[in-house]
C-alpha cells in the first residue's frame, strides 16, 4: 500500500535548524496552502490546544534509524527501539505535538511550543479534546524524564 499525503500548510517559525531542547515559550504560526481559506481554521479558538502532525523534512533519509539505539546517542540511557522514542529520524518522520493555540488569523495559525522548525511541511491540525487524552496515569521510564528535563524549558538570553 502506497499512500500519498499533502502538506496542509507550513512552518512560520524562529528556528533555522533543529535543537535538541528550550522550545519553550516560543510561538509559531502554521499558515496554511492555498487549497485552503480561513473557514478551514473556523472554530478552532474555541479549543485551548491543538495537536500538529508534521513532517521532519530536514532529515536525511540515509540518517532513519528503523531499530534500537541511545536516545540523543547518549550511552547512559539504554538502547531502546525507534518506537520508543520520539527521536526526528523515524521511519516515517512524521512528528507530533500538542500546542497551545495563540490566536487564529485567517489561514494563520498561531501556536506556542511547536518544537517544528522554519519550513516544515504541516500534515494534519487536531483540535486537543480532553476524551483523547490518556485516561489513565502516563508512565515513563527514568531515562526519559532525564532527556525531557530541558526540553520546554525557555532559552535564557
Amino acid at each position: 500500500m502506497h499512500a500519498s499525503v499533502q502538506a496542509i500548510g507550513f512552518v512560520e517559525g524562529v528556528r533555522p535548524h533543529a535543537e535538541d531542547d528550550f522550545w519553550g515559550g516560543e510561538e509559531a504560526c502554521i499558515r496554511l496552502t492555498d487549497g485552503f481559506g480561513a473557514e478551514a481554521l473556523q472554530g478552532l479558538e474555541a479549543f485551548s490546544h491543538v495537536e500538529v502532525l508534521f513532517l521532519f523534512h530536514a532529515v536525511d533519509p540515509a540518517k532513519v534509524v528503523s531499530g534500537a539505539r541511545h536516545p540523543r546517542n547518549n550511552p547512559a540511557w539504554p538502547a531502546v527501539g525507534i518506537f520508543a522514542q520520539r527521536g526526528k529520524n523515524r521511519p516515517n518522520r512524521i512528528g507530533s505535538t500538542i500546542c497551545r493555540i495563540v490566536r487564529v488569523e485567517g489561514t494563520r495559525l498561531v501556536v506556542a511550543e511547536l518544537d517544528a522548525i522554519d519550513g516544515t511541511p504541516v500534515l494534519d491540525i487536531k483540535p486537543v479534546m480532553v476524551e483523547f487524552l490518556p485516561r489513565q496515569q502516563v508512565r515513563q521510564p527514568t531515562w526519559a524524564l532525564e532527556l525531557m528535563r530541558d526540553y520546554w524549558l525557555t532559552r535564557q538570553a
